[in-house]
């Protein structure tokens, strides 16, 4: 049971990426996803979440530039990432704090590996 990210990488400041989080296939549904960050020497903190019923949440400090979406079937979620500030350099982490597996048991607080995006000015 696990998740995998993707997609990050070294874009100059105002670019863009778009990251990808998808589930193992083990991996039945998933209600809420979130993405958050850490930057080097500090905390890791959430940037978005969704769930599965389309609700949305953002952290102040990425709201009208980031946007999270979702492919339900495919319990893959994504992170569009505009106007890129060099201030959101960090490894992407995908989660989900519950997630139910084909054997039809529940799996809490599962990540992803990261994926480093570097945001250069």
């Amino acid at each position: 049971v696990q998740l995998q990210a993707s997609g990050g990488g070294l874009v100059q400041a105002g670019g863009s990426l778009m990251l990808s989080c998808a589930a193992s296939e083990n991996i039945f549904s998933i209600n809420v996803m979130r993405w958050y960050r850490q930057a080097p020497g500090d905390e890791r903190e959430l940037v978005a979440s969704t769930t599965t019923g389309g609700t949305t949440t953002y952290a102040d400090s990425v709201k009208g530039r980031f946007t999270i979406s979702r492919d339900n079937a495919k319990n893959t979620v994504y992170l569009q990432m505009n106007s890129l500030k060099p201030e959101d350099t960090a490894v992407y982490y995908c989660n989900s704090p519950v997630v139910l597996t084909m054997a039809r048991r529940y799996e809490s607080n599962v990540w992803g590996q990261g994926t480093l995006v570097t945001v250069s000015s």
